[in-house]
């Protein structure tokens, strides 16, 4: 059990006079106990945590959550099993994650334990998984390392005639044949006019001469997420083609040596859009520079012009500008950096001049 991320928690429940918090979440529960199955809930107390879930997650949970006290959930509803728990340990204020359960299970947890006991809250525990320890930095790192290998793999595999959707499987096929457990999110290939689509998932569009083909892909490593975008051409490309990808790596390495704990978001932000607005192209960058990853794939804080708050030490985060034009087409760029006092810490080691296959 992860046991600092625990006494975390602990502390802020104190400091709101909290009896017990109850976890709901997939992301929040392995987090705290390490347990990664996909039913079950975690009430952690002053003095224990224990870990409710049904016969069929048991032997896993005694594997996994080490520490955690089990208790299996029986024929009854799971909100039964909270409240006999909460009566045998004599607490009675319970804190929820507000943001985290449906207005459904809150009405069923509110006929068993008294509504004025309890207590929401949002981003409890989500606030304490902005920054990362050593070891989700360690995990964050080998699932990039993945996508950085599907990625040499797919450059040698990728010809005119090929669809989006073959290009999306090789990538795919690759990460899990590297100890990949799934795609983080959908698998993004959008080729020539098509590249225009921030969020284009792949077709059966086939790529052709040149084509533009921006590939936007992620895996699951023992949990915690990669993200890797990168733009590459097919053939050939024209002077409009490497003034636009010029211009996007350039945004990129700027945003990349800007950024330093204590900065804010909106600051890096602006970094990227000065280059894009200098050249004339502003308009075409619609979207934040970037979001931070770890269990969930789009985690807070972020790049943004809107992000007020300072970045802190040890945040992993994307830094992805774009360009896009409407019926011509478009690139982006995308590492995931680990923030540091001085500087950052590059995850994604794919190179990042424009290949032309």
């Amino acid at each position: 059990m992860k046991w600092k991320r625990i006494e975390k928690i602990q502390a802020k429940m104190k400091e709101l006079d909290l009896d017990s918090f109850l976890v709901t979440s997939k992301e929040n529960r392995q987090y705290l106990t390490g347990f990664t199955g996909t039913f079950g809930w975690v009430l952690v107390t002053q003095s224990n945590v224990y870990l409710m879930t049904d016969f069929r997650y048991i032997e896993q949970a005694q594997q996994q959550a080490r520490g955690c006290k089990l208790v299996q959930f029986q024929h009854h509803a799971p909100v039964v099993t909270l409240r006999m728990l909460m009566e045998d340990l004599e607490v009675i204020t319970l804190g929820i994650e507000s943001d985290r359960i449906t207005v459904e299970e809150f009405e069923l947890l509110a006929n068993q334990v008294r509504r004025k006991a309890i207590t929401p809250l949002k981003g409890f525990v989500d606030e304490i998984r902005r920054v990362k320890d050593d070891d989700e930095i360690a995990l964050l790192a080998r699932a990039e390392e993945i996508s950085d290998e599907a990625f040499a793999h797919v450059l040698k595999v990728i010809k005119p005639g090929m669809t989006e959707r073959e290009i999306a499987m090789e990538l795919e096929f690759q990460m899990r044949r590297s100890g990949a457990s799934g795609v983080s999110f959908e698998t993004i290939v959008a080729s020539g006019k098509r590249s225009s689509m921030p969020h284009g998932v792949a077709t059966d569009k086939k790529v052709e001469v040149g084509d533009f083909i921006t590939m936007d892909f992620g895996c699951v490593y023992q949990g915690y997420c990669s993200d890797i975008t990168r733009t590459i051409a097919l053939g050939k490309v024209d002077e409009k083609q490497e003034t636009v990808y010029n211009l996007v790596r350039k945004a990129q390495e700027d945003a990349l040596q800007a950024i330093r704990a204590g900065v804010t978001g909106k600051e890096i932000q602006a970094v990227a859009q000065n280059v894009f607005q200098d050249a004339g192209y502003g308009s075409f960058f619609g979207h934040g520079l970037g979001h931070s990853v770890g269990l969930e794939i789009h985690e807070e804080p972020r790049f943004s012009p809107k992000a007020e708050e300072v970045i802190p030490e040890n945040t992993v985060i994307t830094v992805e500008p774009g360009l896009y034009l409407p019926n011509w087409g478009g690139v982006r760029i995308e590492d995931l950096v680990v923030v540091k006092k001085d500087g950052c810490i590059n995850l994604t080691h794919s190179p990042k001049e424009l290949i032309i296959l």
